[in-house]
């Protein structure tokens, strides 16, 4: 049995190295295989111990969601690469953005970039969605109210404190639509203020939602 089909019924999944070791388990070395499989193109790895299927195998890898959540965790998806995913924002994302509860890291791998930004508990704990990218795959992508609300505690700089000041970063600078906006749960966003950094930011977020 060729590679391909060793690791079809896997594809889908990051694919850790004791993984790997198992399925080449009748390999005298299975290190060296590896190497072997990784300079030829039927794997990729993303960091030290942790690989995913190659370009040259035909068979569907993981989301990069899925992949994000696996990088570095516990983590979710979130800001910019969720507000897409809701759409939420017009533009296309290129890198993959999580929150972690563990120290921030970026990783710039052969399939794109993944970065993380700490959270505090409990506020890295709200407002969590498990949500299906494909049949198999499921991914800890943060809601859309919470995704807005990670994009102002975790951005250096942004300090709101006017409904003008709101409104115009919303409707300006992300180019939000106002009937997106009006679909938010506000009442769910206000429950996490008391636990949530920059909690005057987001109580003037709320309340010039209330005003669109």
């Amino acid at each position: 049995m060729n590679f391909g089909e060793l690791i079809r019924p896997f594809a889908e999944e990051p694919l850790p190295l004791q993984v790997l070791l198992g399925l080449l388990k009748e390999y005298r070395r299975p290190y060296d295989k590896i190497s072997e499989l990784a300079k030829k193109g039927e794997l990729i790895m993303l960091k030290k111990g942790f690989y995913v299927a190659g370009p040259h195998l035909n068979i569907q890898r993981p989301e990069s969601f899925l992949i994000a959540n696996h990088l570095w965790g516990p983590s979710y998806v979130s800001l910019e690469s969720a507000l897409s995913h809701w759409s939420l924002i017009p533009e296309r994302v290129y890198e993959t953005s999580s929150v972690t509860m563990k120290a921030a890291k970026t990783y710039q791998t052969a399939i794109g970039r993944f970065s993380y930004l700490r959270a505090p508990i409990p506020y890295y704990s709200f407002g969590i969605k498990t949500v299906a990218l494909t049949k198999k795959q499921f991914a800890l992508v943060a809601s859309p109210e919470k995704a807005l609300c990670d994009k102002i505690v975790m951005t250096s700089g942004i300090f709101l404190r006017s409904m003008i000041q709101v409104k115009a970063f919303l409707l300006e600078d992300l180019r939000m639509e106002t009937d997106s906006l009006r679909q938010l749960n506000l009442s769910v966003m206000a429950s996490w203020t008391n636990d949530a950094p920059k909690k005057t930011s987001l109580t003037m977020l709320i309340k010039a939602l209330q005003d669109l």
